[in-house]
């Protein structure tokens, strides 16, 4: 029988290699998952940028898709054209139930485009304003071609609020639409004195303007 070999100086420095390799695999691993933990909580504020960046696209998509169909069903021309001209009872304005203001403040117009901006939008807590520009003569009226009347609005948009448009053209021979004035067509209120359409003829044929209407839109 061989005899047994005994464990001299070499083995123990070989168990000591081993140990301190073990040591700085483990260390190695642990700053691995430290930078990982950092570099994900580094990119946090951007995931909420992110997310930010999706609900604003998705309120734009959303006012987009609402003006669309509502220039396709007639809603929307009903709607710039629901203008109370004035009368000696009725001030001017898309709102004729206040003396203090010519537009809508908390929420949509009484009718269909009206309604749709509720749904697709109050409903939702989400705020809007609409505008409806409209081109002016600038020989005749000042040095700005182009202004803009409010229809609705709720106050001041955020920094993040998102907007979209549409336009939509008058003819001379269109008629309003706001309840008592059906038979009123642009060109008579734009001949009488004591009526009045936010926005003036500009055009010598049979054009009477061309409106863009512009809905902007932020969370409440």
């Amino acid at each position: 029988m061989p005899p047994r070999l005994s464990r001299g100086p070499a083995d123990a420095d070989d168990r000591g290699q081993a140990h301190t390799l073990e040591a700085f695999v483990a260390a190695i691993l642990l700053v691995a998952g430290l930078t990982f933990a950092l570099q994900a909580t580094a990119v946090t504020p951007l995931s909420a940028s992110t997310s930010n960046q999706h609900i604003e696209n998705q309120q734009r998509a959303a006012a987009t898709g609402l003006l669309e169909t509502s220039a396709t069903n007639g809603d929307l021309r009903e709607a710039v054209l629901d203008w109370h001209p004035g009368n000696a009872t009725v001030s001017p304005g898309f709102d004729p139930s206040t003396e203090e203001r010519d537009h809508y403040a908390r929420g949509g117009p009484p009718n269909a485009f009206g309604d749709a901006l509720d749904r697709t939008f109050l409903d939702r807590r989400i705020a809007f304003n609409v505008y409806v520009q409209y081109h002016v003569d600038p020989t005749t009226y000042d040095e700005t071609p182009v202004k803009r009347q409010r229809m609705v609005y709720m106050g001041t948009p955020s920094d993040n609020a998102v907007s979209a448009s549409r336009t939509v053209a008058v003819s001379n021979d269109t008629a309003l639409t706001a309840e008592g004035f059906e038979d009123r067509s642009l060109e008579a209120v734009a001949a009488d004195p004591n009526e009045t359409f936010y926005a003036p003829p500009v055009d010598g044929g049979p054009t009477y303007n061309v409106l863009e209407v512009y809905i902007v839109t932020w969370r409440m």
